[in-house]
């Protein structure tokens, strides 16, 4: 039978940056075509010598970017946090 109490420190280093990385790299291509769709990369350019290709590396890199920023995030929060009793224990150890 597996077990089923993994916690975040059995999760391999690899495996916590694809969950990161690969999210986010999806939502990044979704966001530059529909961005991309919207407004011309020359227009949203103007004041930079920058190619078409050159403003969509740009625009992708800044909305993977952005992207990873709440992936970050949600496997920090992901971490489990201790147990009540282990509060209650530290409590108990501090007032004596």
């Amino acid at each position: 039978m597996a077990d089923n109490n993994l916690t975040t420190s059995d999760i391999p280093t690899i495996q916590k940056f694809v969950a990161v990385l690969w999210p986010s790299f999806l939502v990044a291509g979704v966001e530059t075509i529909v961005f991309f769709t919207l407004f011309d990369p020359l227009y949203v350019f103007t004041e930079y010598d920058v190619t078409r290709t050159g403003a969509y590396s740009i625009g992708f890199f800044l909305f993977w970017f952005f992207a990873i920023l709440p992936c970050v995030l949600t496997m920090y929060f992901a971490k489990p946090c201790k147990p009540c009793a282990v509060y209650k224990e530290d409590i108990k150890n501090r007032d004596q």
